[in-house]
């Protein structure tokens, strides 16, 4: 555990369904931990982030290494905010997105090098998650959800070979760390989705709120 706390993050490419599941699994987990869950996102989930949010997702965001600065800047903000204290007293934090997504989207989606952005992520000395959740689906499916949200934006709008290379990062990345990361197959209904994650993230936390 994190600091006395419990620090998962929920990942996946645009339309995997992270909020809809992260919300459910705070509805569970704070039932069955006896402990407070904090719910939050990145970008922006902090009082200082919703300028830097609508920068990285609508505003004009020169080049591909800004972006990622940017993400990084949102970051420490949101970490020493809101992160930080809640895992001080005791809390489940459950984070949307996190150091994993700016790997999978600025590394293998926009192609910037590993060799710059990986130890970049590792200087900012970042708190690392308990529990990464992987919500994993192909590209189609995601597609198909987010037509039905309105309109994309920008990093939405990048295209489906953006999201692909985004979706091969993700699963790199759960290769390289099993011990952190559980992968749920995501193309199911809500519920059958739920019940994946809730089966899988049980299994990996049992004993740990003893």
């Amino acid at each position: 555990m994190t600091g006395g706390g419990l620090f998962v993050t929920v990942e996946g490419v645009d339309g995997c369904g992270k909020s809809t599941q992260t919300a459910r699994m705070a509805r569970w987990l704070e039932g069955w931990s006896g402990r407070g869950v904090l719910r939050t996102f990145e970008p922006g989930g902090w009082a200082g982030g919703g300028l830097l949010r609508s920068l990285i997702l609508g505003g004009d965001v020169p080049d591909d290494r800004t972006e990622l600065l940017l993400f990084l800047a949102d970051r420490s903000g949101h970490l020493a905010s809101v992160v930080v204290p809640a895992l001080s007293a005791g809390e489940i934090v459950l984070c949307e997105r996190y150091s994993d997504s700016t790997l999978a989207y600025q590394v293998w989606g926009r192609g910037l090098p590993e060799a710059f952005a990986g130890p970049l992520i590792e200087v900012c000395g970042f708190v690392r998650p308990d529990l990464t959740v992987l919500l994993d689906v192909d590209v189609g499916t995601a597609e198909r959800r987010l037509r039905g949200r309105g309109a994309a934006d920008r990093i939405e709008s990048a295209g489906a070979g953006f999201m692909a290379r985004v979706a091969e990062g993700y699963r790199e990345l759960a290769r390289r760390s099993p011990e952190r990361f559980v992968v749920v197959d995501a193309s199911g209904s809500e519920d059958e989705v739920a019940a994946l994650v809730e089966a899988a993230v049980r299994g990996r936390l049992e004993g740990a709120f003893d």
